[in-house]
């Protein structure tokens, strides 16, 4: 029980001489530096707090403004036009201060509020001039007089070198559409879908809804409007994944994959090192608010940032009717995962950080632990792989007192979880399954050897790889990519490694061991944990993932051709799916609201009228020049779609809280239950890349592989993907072995082909491109 020693500060024993008293002077030294630590912190978040709060002015115009209305006065004018002596006129003050000093007092109480007012008002212009969107439907290269006067303005408002947080009192509210545009543009959207006979039942299901329940629903949905920051998020956060009762593992949770064609290093508890210390100095950047505000790229346009507020120390905890997601301002320590044992290790020593040397010395130490699972702790994470209730109960039941509650207290309270696998994995260009084995691993591993509810959980294989499994409801996947990628740009090009593939440093030797964590598992809860870890079997099982590298071209060459490289790939899947499933069929990709406060996701409906009209004339081959007239309008009609979703024009969110409030309110829609009912066969999303943290020109096989997400109908296929530079593409398809229509490998196949077939169409001149050498890897860039 050596661990339980070093959890206290001092020891007793009672002797026939009195009390003998040993104080541990190391612990004291812990728990002062720890405390100095957390003080900092508060000190940092109060500095970042009153920088924020004024912001887009700074704390120290405050000064300007009070030195300039004294000046004013000095040349015995009344910049407050009697304001002054009124304030001065109503001042408790004592007897004993003189009229000079009273009138001091009131100019700069008069300097104060005058202050406070500048920054009202441009904040409120600033709020004003980000609720402007005309110019995102503007054409490409061709920005409009006011749009030019519109970016000047927002970069005079927007102040200097903002904090990540700055932004967010200045946002705009995301706007309620109104009930006709949506169930107009919810009409046009289902139109392919649909024959005439049906079409026109669901033209009377929406002229019913909206003149008579659409009304009221919209006018509680204004209300809510009026009253929170965003009308959408928490509903979306609670009921589409909080209240979900089927496992999150495949279901909920993604993954993302580590460098394609090289790994750093070979050496498992190195990799660990390098990339737990960079997770650790991201989150120094993020409580210190140094990350630079998201923008849209290219532009000044600031993105909400709320999302990164729950990136470490966060948690779900299972509920009986619904999960919560539970936060914690610090965490000084990870949670690991080893051959069926769970340890606690320390980041911090002698109130520093420990360096990637140590970490990769304490991360070698659980390696080499000999020692043996506890009865029932090796397969323990399968309860947070199955179904929620019987893991809410089992939590309430078997880990709520004693020594189960404290150690999964130190796995829900850990900054994130780590798994180190016995397991090789990675691609490698003569045998491309093994990257699609990498990503089953990823997204489900064994089952029981990832911790599915904490907001993250970073994978180290035996060979060097690693990889990322992330909890979807308290954030959405572009938050969590952008510390991944910070952390794989610091481990390269920032932290590197030495000749033999260790850590850079020297290792202090006074560091205390890594805590093995305890466990008393009753054999009832044993019973529970199988019969979860069976649920998540058999859905893993069922689980087909195809992870492909178009490397014939990328996003340069489809820009060349001047379409949208989304709009491209967009348009490939619907021919792929057609060609693949023989019909067209509702189509979920993923757009953001980051434009809005709290803002997180909108669906574009991708499968249209234009693009089902394009995919039929050029399979049943009508003329080129009719095919690209027909692709065009339907590029064109996706952008649109994209923009309008962005913007807060789209149509499932509203319908999806129109329906939640018809269900508060107890009244049936025949209209909204048809409609959340349809399934998605095709549901897709875009990784994006942050091109600033990494130099794809010269280090070209340092690039992610992107990530991917189970399917999300059991007929259907999930598609993920990234526009790696400009000369790749990466796919990451999952669909289910259940289903005898569907299989990765085909649609893999199916959509390189309407690859090479949308680029011959567009640009019919030019010459085939030639498929890029894989690049072969050096010394120690083990595949």
């Amino acid at each position: 029980m050596a661990e339980a020693h070093q959890a206290v500060a001092f020891q007793f024993t009672v002797t026939p001489d009195g009390i003998d008293l040993h104080l541990s002077h190391q612990a004291f030294t812990e728990i002062y530096l720890s405390g100095v630590r957390s003080w900092k912190k508060r000190i940092i978040g109060l500095k970042n707090s009153v920088i924020t709060g004024v912001y887009p002015a700074s704390p120290s115009s405050w000064l300007f403004v009070v030195i300039a209305i004294l000046a004013t006065m000095y040349t015995r004018s009344d910049p407050s036009m009697g304001l002054i002596a009124k304030i001065q006129e109503h001042l408790p003050v004592s007897q004993s201060m003189s009229n000079q000093c009273q009138t001091l007092v009131s100019a700069v109480l008069f300097s104060t509020m005058l202050w406070l007012l500048l920054i009202f008002t441009m904040r409120l212009c600033l709020k004003q001039l980000l609720s402007y969107h005309r110019w995102m439907f503007e054409k490409h290269g061709k920005m409009s007089t006011t749009t030019k006067v519109w970016v000047a303005l927002v970069r005079i408002f927007s102040g200097r070198k903002p904090l990540l947080y700055s932004y967010q009192g200045s946002l705009p509210n995301l706007p309620v559409p109104a009930t006709k545009d949506t169930v107009k543009r919810h009409l046009e959207s289902v139109r392919p879908l649909m024959d005439d006979t049906e079409y026109e039942r669901m033209t009377k299901l929406s002229a019913e809804f909206e003149s008579s329940l659409g009304k009221r629903l919209q006018w509680y949905l204004k209300l809510k409007a009026l009253w929170a920051t965003n009308y959408v998020s928490d509903w979306w956060e609670e009921y589409v994944y909080l209240r979900g009762r089927s496992p999150i593992m495949v279901n909920s949770n993604y993954y993302g994959m580590d460098f394609m064609y090289v790994t750093p290093t070979p050496i498992q508890a190195a990799r660990a090192g390098n990339s737990l210390h960079a997770y650790f100095l991201y989150r120094r950047k993020l409580n210190k608010e140094e990350l630079k505000p998201t923008r849209i790229p290219g532009t000044v346009i600031p993105l909400c940032s709320a999302q990164c507020e729950r990136v470490f120390n966060t948690t779900r905890v299972p509920g009986e009717e619904t999960d919560t997601v539970q936060h914690w301002q610090d965490s000084d320590y990870i949670a690991v995962y080893h051959r069926g044992r769970y340890f606690r290790l320390r980041m911090y020593h002698a109130g520093r950080l420990l360096s990637p040397r140590e970490i990769e010395s304490q991360i070698q130490k659980i390696l080499d632990d000999p020692s043996p699972p506890s009865k029932g702790e090796a397969k323990l994470g399968a309860l947070t792989a199955g179904d929620r209730i019987p893991w809410a109960k089992a939590r309430v039941k078997y880990f709520s007192s004693g020594v189960n509650k404290r150690s999964l207290d130190y796995i829900e309270k850990a900054a994130f979880f780590v798994s180190l696998d016995d397991e090789e994995q990675g691609g490698m260009a003569d045998d491309p399954t093994r990257i699609d084995s990498y990503a089953k691993s990823l997204l489900h591993g064994k089952c029981y050897d990832r911790w599915f509810d904490k907001s993250f959980t970073v994978i180290y294989f035996k060979n060097g790889k690693m990889g990322l499994n992330g909890e979807h409801s308290w954030a959405d996947a572009p938050v969590l990519s952008h510390a991944w990628q910070y952390v794989l740009s610091m481990d390269c090009f920032q932290l590197g490694y030495n000749a033999e593939g260790h850590c850079k440093g020297e290792v202090d030797s006074s560091l205390p061991r890594p805590q093995k964590l305890n466990w008393e598992i009753p054999p009832e809860c044993e019973e529970q944990i199988s019969g979860s870890l069976a649920v998540a079997q058999a859905l893993a099982d069922d689980v087909d993932i195809h992870v492909f590298a178009f490397q014939e071209f990328g996003k340069g060459k489809i820009k060349r051709c001047r379409v949208s490289p989304d709009a491209f790939i967009q348009l490939a899947l619907q021919l792929a799916h057609y060609r693949d499933q023989g019909r067209f069929c509702l189509t979920y990709e993923a757009s953001m609201t980051r434009l809005f406060k709290e803002g997180r996701t909108e669906t574009v409906r991708s499968c249209t009228s234009e693009s089902s009209a394009f995919v039929r004339a050029l399979e049943g081959g009508e003329a080129a020049d009719v095919c690209r007239r027909l692709f065009q309008e339907a590029s064109e009609k996706h952008q649109h779609l994209y923009r309008m979703a962005m913007t807060g024009a789209g149509i499932d969110r509203h319908l999806f809280c129109l329906y939640v409030v018809s269900k508060y309110l107890r009244v049936e829609s025949p209209f909204l239950k048809e409609v959340l009912s349809e399934p998605w066969r095709l549901s897709t999303s875009q990784t994006p890349l942050h091109v600033e943290m990494f130099d794809i020109v010269n280090y070209p096989e340092y690039v992610s592989c992107g990530g991917g997400f189970g399917p999300v109908a059991d007929d259907g296929y999930g598609v993920c993907y990234c526009a790696l530079g400009e000369n790749m593409l990466n796919f990451h398809i999952t669909c289910k072995h259940s289903c005898p229509d569907t299989g990765a490998n085909k649609f893999g196949a199916q959509i390189r082909k309407a690859l090479r077939d949308l680029l011959q169409l567009l640009c019919p001149n030019q010459t085939q491109v030639k498929k890029t050498e894989v690049m072969q890897p050096e010394v120690k860039k083990d595949l």
